[in-house]
């Protein structure tokens, strides 16, 4: 199934912006580096901020082994993510007519808990890949203790949608003729200037896939 349209997941404010094939879903959540995770802990709702991975239709979030997603998953069992990319602002005439240009993604299902240690692993380097690709195999990995430090939650992306907003302000007919700037402010998240950890020997050098992934170095 290409759609992960269902109710829970129909845009219903300004429907038109609302994209449910997978291609464009996948999209925005492998571009993003972070995500929000939407939890029911001890009966009051919680928002925590994540990092995250997709395989093909899985999506893995990263979490320690004492943190509230881990105790919500193992009662509750329920949980909504969602990933946002801003790429501008919106300058209308009136006020009102102000917006945001973004692609969204809302994911709602059943957290599992990854308890098989290969796919555990696995899962790890999935993450820590999307973050820099190539730096699991370069970095130390983790030890026995430090897995059992950390959390991997799954979750099956079958039920899921984005929301898109691009292009100019909407402003209203009898604005237009109004002598105010409107317009679009694009934003964008770079990756800045490498800067070496103070006590790096100098002999250690700048592996490559960083190179590709920043214009400069920073001593």
């Amino acid at each position: 199934m290409n759609s992960l349209k269902t109710e829970r997941t129909r845009v219903k404010r300004i429907p038109e912006r609302g994209h449910y094939d997978k291609q464009t879903i996948y999209s925005i959540i492998d571009e993003a580096i972070y995500c929000h995770v939407g939890i029911n802990h001890n009966d009051s709702p919680v928002v925590i901020p994540t990092i995250h991975a997709r395989k093909d239709d899985t999506l893995f979030i990263h979490g320690s082994a004492a943190s509230r997603l881990l105790k919500s998953v193992q009662s509750e069992n329920n949980m909504c993510v969602t990933i946002t990319l801003l790429d501008g602002i919106v300058l209308a005439r009136s006020a009102f007519h102000h917006s945001l240009n973004y692609r969204s993604v809302v994911i709602f299902g059943n957290g599992k808990i990854v308890e098989d240690a290969d796919e555990k692993g696995h899962a790890l380097k999935i993450v820590t890949d999307h973050l820099i690709p190539g730096r699991w195999e370069d970095a130390r990995q983790p030890n026995q203790k430090e897995l059992d430090a950390t959390t991997v939650i799954s979750i099956s992306l079958q039920e899921a949608s984005a929301k898109i907003r691009k292009g100019p302000p909407g402003d209203e007919e009898e604005d237009y003729a109004l002598p105010v700037w409107a317009g679009v402010m694009p934003i964008a998240v770079t990756k800045g200037e490498l800067i070496s950890d103070p006590v790096l020997p100098e002999t250690v050098e700048i592996p490559d896939y960083l190179h590709e992934k920043s214009k400069h170095h920073k001593d």
